[in-house]
């Protein structure tokens, strides 16, 4: 049995793993993720990467594929997809995503105000109604009383409501 060869984030080996997840097909992404599974012996920061190279390298190989060819529209749908099943699946009102790049461009200055929309404010309203309903027992006051006040109709933190 051969060696696994034992890395840090230091050392950036993972760093060449994201170029070669773009390179992946279906044929050779089996070898691919057992390459990042096998071969290493992982930290706590490089099984993160072997983990995003991958989902990265999953989603190349069907791009790369006969039945790829997405559209930079379609990409953002499979982020937000990996995004919300991943990490969210129990999101209920909403996530949003701030590109601090676009801090550079006076056209963006809308991304960066204060506001949410009816619609999620709405979301807020219904689970915090919810949240009343079935969760005050042991619950902070504070947290209670914040509660209270998004069913009473304040939007929280200094927010407005405002449509795209």
């Amino acid at each position: 049995m051969e060696e696994k060869k034992a890395i840090t984030e230091e050392m950036k080996e993972h760093e060449k793993w994201y170029e070669e997840a773009k390179k992946v097909t279906v044929e050779t992404l089996p070898e691919f993720v057992r390459h990042l599974t096998e071969d290493y012996q992982h930290d706590y920061g490089t099984i993160c990467h072997a983990l995003s190279a991958c989902g990265l390298a999953g989603t190349y190989a069907i791009e790369n594929s006969p039945c790829g060819g997405i559209t930079g529209f379609q990409a953002r749908f499979v982020m937000w997809g990996f995004i919300r099943h991943w990490m969210y699946s129990s999101n209920k009102c909403g996530l949003k995503i701030v590109d601090y790049d676009n801090m550079l461009y006076p056209q963006y200055e809308d991304k960066f105000g204060k506001y949410i929309s009816k619609d999620i404010f709405e979301s807020l309203k219904k689970e915090a109604r919810k949240n009343l309903d079935e969760r005050t027992v042991g619950t902070h006051p504070d947290v209670v009383a914040h509660w209270q006040s998004i069913v009473g109709g304040k939007v929280p933190y200094g927010y407005e409501i405002r449509e795209d």
